[in-house]
């Protein structure tokens, strides 16, 4: 009788995390691709906060495309203490519209290793957030060139000393 009513509790503590899980809340995204410089992470809500963000896998897959065009690893990101542990990976092709979503990362999905429409909302919002980060590289650069200008005429206008 123990042994039930301490399975039942156990149960019961670990039924609402794998629910409230399933729904997505991700804490950031990785994303790699190309012109892309190492990792670039996101937060935003808007790519985090649902498991079907870029796809709806519940709708079925489709078929492999011919040519899906230029696409990005997304890696979603499940912050535990001071580092993040990844959760699942797909492939997202937001010029031609299609996901291939990879699975859980080291787990198994039925979703996994299948092509799906992907979501078009989700196009703006992940292109501004690779503009974002192209636009917070850069400015470190632009910063450089400034100064580095600035000092070059401040030396090039400066007085000659006579001897």
């Amino acid at each position: 009788m123990k042994k039930t009513l301490f399975f039942f509790l156990v149960l019961a503590l670990f039924i609402p995390a794998t629910f409230a899980f399933a729904k997505g809340k991700f804490d950031y995204i990785v994303i790699k691709g190309p012109g892309i410089t190492g990792d670039v992470n996101v937060s935003n809500p808007v790519l985090t906060q649902d498991y079907f963000t870029f796809a709806d896998f519940s709708k079925g897959s489709v078929a492999e495309p011919a040519e899906p065009g230029a696409g990005f690893q997304v890696v979603r990101m499940v912050a535990e203490g001071s580092k993040g542990v990844p959760y699942d990976q797909l492939h997202y092709y937001p010029y031609t519209g299609f996901v291939y979503y990879d699975g859980i990362v080291n787990g198994f999905s039925e979703d996994g290793g299948k092509w799906y429409i992907a979501n078009p909302a989700i196009k703006e919002p992940f292109l501004s957030a690779l503009a974002e980060d192209t636009r917070l590289t850069w400015i470190p650069f632009a910063v450089l060139v400034v100064l580095l200008t600035g000092f070059f005429i401040a030396y090039r206008t400066k007085p000659k000393q006579k001897k």
